[in-house]
C-alpha cells in the first residue's frame, strides 16, 4: 500500500514538472490569470465579467457562422500560443521571478494535473459503470442527456454557453472567499430543518 502510494506520489511530481517545463513560457501569463480568478483585488470580478460580456456581446452582434467561430477562435490560440512566449518576458520581465512567484506556478501545475486526474478517473468510472450495470449506465445517460437536450431547447445556445463560461471563470473565485461553502451550509441547514420537521410530522 505504501509503495502504491509513494508510486502514485512519485507520478504526480513527475506529471507537474513535465507541465511546468511545457508550460514555463506563459509562466508570468498563468500567474496574473491566477489572482484575477481569485479575485486577490475587489474589482477583478467586475472586470472579468465585463471582458466575458463584451465577448459574447461581439460574437451576438457578429453573429458568425460555426465554421467562421471555431476557425476564429482556433486562430487566436495559434496567435497566442506563438507571441505569448515571446512577449510575456519583455512586458511582465522574468528577471523578477521569485521564490514565492515559482512556488505558485508549482501548485497551479499541480493543481492541473490533479483535475486532469479526477476527470480520467470519473471517465473510468463511467465506464466501469457501463460494464458492470449496464442498465443503470443507459437509464442515467438517457436522462441526463433527455435534461440537457431540453434545457438547451428551452434557453438560447449562445447565453446559455455565457452562463456556463461566466460560472467556470467565477468559480474559482467564488470557491477562494468562501462564497461557495457558504451557501452549501445555509442549503444543508434548510434541508436539515425540513427533514427534522418531517420526522416531528410522523412522530
Amino acid at each position: 500500500m505504501a509503495e502504491g502510494d509513494n508510486n502514485s506520489v512519485y507520478q504526480l511530481a513527475s506529471e507537474t514538472a513535465s507541465l511546468e517545463e511545457q508550460l514555463q513560457g506563459w509562466g508570468e501569463v498563468i500567474l496574473m490569470t491566477d489572482k484575477v480568478l481569485r479575485w486577490e483585488r475587489a474589482w477583478f470580478p467586475v472586470a472579468l465579467m465585463s471582458v466575458v460580456s463584451f465577448s459574447f456581446l461581439m460574437i451576438y452582434y457578429l453573429d458568425p457562422s460555426v465554421l467562421s467561430g471555431v476557425s476564429c477562435f482556433v486562430m487566436f490560440l495559434c496567435l497566442a500560443d506563438y507571441l505569448v512566449p515571446a512577449l510575456a518576458p519583455r512586458i511582465f520581465g522574468s528577471n523578477k521571478w521569485t521564490t514565492e512567484q515559482q512556488q505558485r506556478f508549482h501548485e497551479i501545475c499541480s493543481n492541473l494535473v490533479k483535475s486532469r486526474r479526477r476527470i480520467v478517473g470519473w471517465w473510468k468510472r463511467l465506464f466501469t459503470l457501463k460494464e458492470e450495470k449496464p442498465k443503470m449506465y443507459f437509464m442515467t445517460m438517457l436522462f441526463t442527456l433527455a435534461v440537457v437536450a431540453w434545457i438547451g431547447q428551452q434557453v438560447h445556445n449562445l447565453f446559455l454557453t455565457y452562463l456556463i463560461v461566466s460560472f467556470l471563470l467565477l468559480f474559482p473565485g467564488l470557491n477562494q472567499h468562501g462564497i461557495i461553502t457558504k451557501y452549501i451550509g445555509m442549503a444543508k441547514r434548510e434541508i436539515n430543518k425540513l427533514l427534522k420537521h418531517k420526522e416531528k410530522k410522523n412522530e
